[in-house]
């Protein structure tokens, strides 16, 4: 079974940056198998990151050239660094693998 945790999230000023962190335990696949999304008040769960085949990643226009997904084999730790972050990026940000989710780690971006 696998068991995901996102840690990173907090405070930060429109402008800043933050680093998430997601770790995965359990019968990981795929470590490319895994992406980001994030969910705001009132609004449906959205996609932000994801590895794609050969290497790449794709990313939802609102965080393309902002937004960074990487991966830490050894680790078995996906990460999502965010930079330039707007007060609409304030979020709950979510990892998945598959079906299997994350509890969520908030961000909150002030003006």
């Amino acid at each position: 079974q696998v068991q995901l945790v996102e840690s990173g999230g907090g405070l930060v000023q429109a402008g800043g940056s933050l680093r998430l962190s997601c770790a995965a335990s359990g019968s990981i696949f795929a470590l490319n198998a895994m992406g980001w999304h994030r969910q705001a008040p009132g609004k449906q769960r959205e996609f932000v990151a994801r590895f794609s085949s050969g290497g790449s990643a794709d990313y939802a226009d609102s965080v393309k050239g902002r937004f960074t997904i990487s991966r830490d084999n050894a680790k078995n730790t996906v990460y999502l660094q965010m930079n330039s972050l707007k007060p609409t990026d304030t979020a709950v940000y979510y990892c998945n693998h598959f079906a299997t989710w994350g509890q969520g780690t908030q961000v909150t971006v002030s003006s």
